[in-house]
């Protein structure tokens, strides 16, 4: 819980960048069997709110994944096709089974590598950043958060114990109790800070 249900979302943000991106802004969110439901659900909901264009792309070789806690999603198109164009920022869902899904792509792995050597924004959540994102370099010299039960395999664990964590162009959470700030955050790089309070208001996660 919050220490107080008034406080605005909270996190912590080191080199700062201004993002910049195409209006509006092109997002992609990966999901996979044993992607946690709760994580891409509301990244997709409250980016969609905040009226980004965002693409759900299966890993798996359908459209249909099972979840976690065994939930149906639908994506919109296969990753094959989704990695036929540019994202403005990549966000990857956790679960440990999706987060190993996303590991073991090769076509997800170089679309973000991609994108950080580009400069462009990319983020993960939950198990997704110590799975996902540290064994392939995209971790390096950037500090992260993620699953306290997986914060073990981070290269650097300084700031795993912050609820949302950006570094530069790099945006990390902890699971699907900060699903929400975790959005939130990423509206407010991309938006400015007015429309994420209002979309946090009209979802009563602040208090109006």
């Amino acid at each position: 819980m919050r220490s107080n249900h008034a406080d605005e979302y909270t996190f912590l943000e080191l080199n700062s960048v201004q993002w910049t991106f195409d209006n509006p802004p092109k997002i992609l969110v990966p999901i996979a069997n044993g992607t946690e439901e709760m994580e891409a659900v509301i990244i997709v909901d409250i980016l969609r709110r905040a009226k980004a264009n965002v693409v759900v792309a299966s890993v798996e070789d359908k459209l249909e994944i099972e979840a976690s806690r065994k939930v149906k999603l639908q994506a919109d198109v296969l990753l094959d096709e989704a990695a036929k164009t540019s994202y403005d920022l990549i966000v990857l869902p956790g679960g440990i089974g999706g987060a190993q899904a996303f590991a073991n792509s090769e076509t997800l792995v170089n679309l973000l590598k991609k994108q950080r050597e580009s400069n462009k924004y990319y983020g993960a959540i939950c198990a997704s950043p110590a799975l996902a994102l540290e064994p392939h370099g995209l971790l390096k010299g950037k500090k992260a958060t993620g699953f306290p039960a997986m914060c073990s395999k981070l290269s650097d664990q300084s700031e795993v114990e912050n609820r949302v964590v950006i570094d530069g162009n790099l945006i990390t959470s902890r699971g699907p109790g900060t699903s929400i700030e975790f959005a939130l955050v990423i509206v407010e790089k991309l938006f400015g800070r007015k429309l994420a309070l209002e979309i946090a208001n009209a979802t009563v996660f602040a208090s109006p």
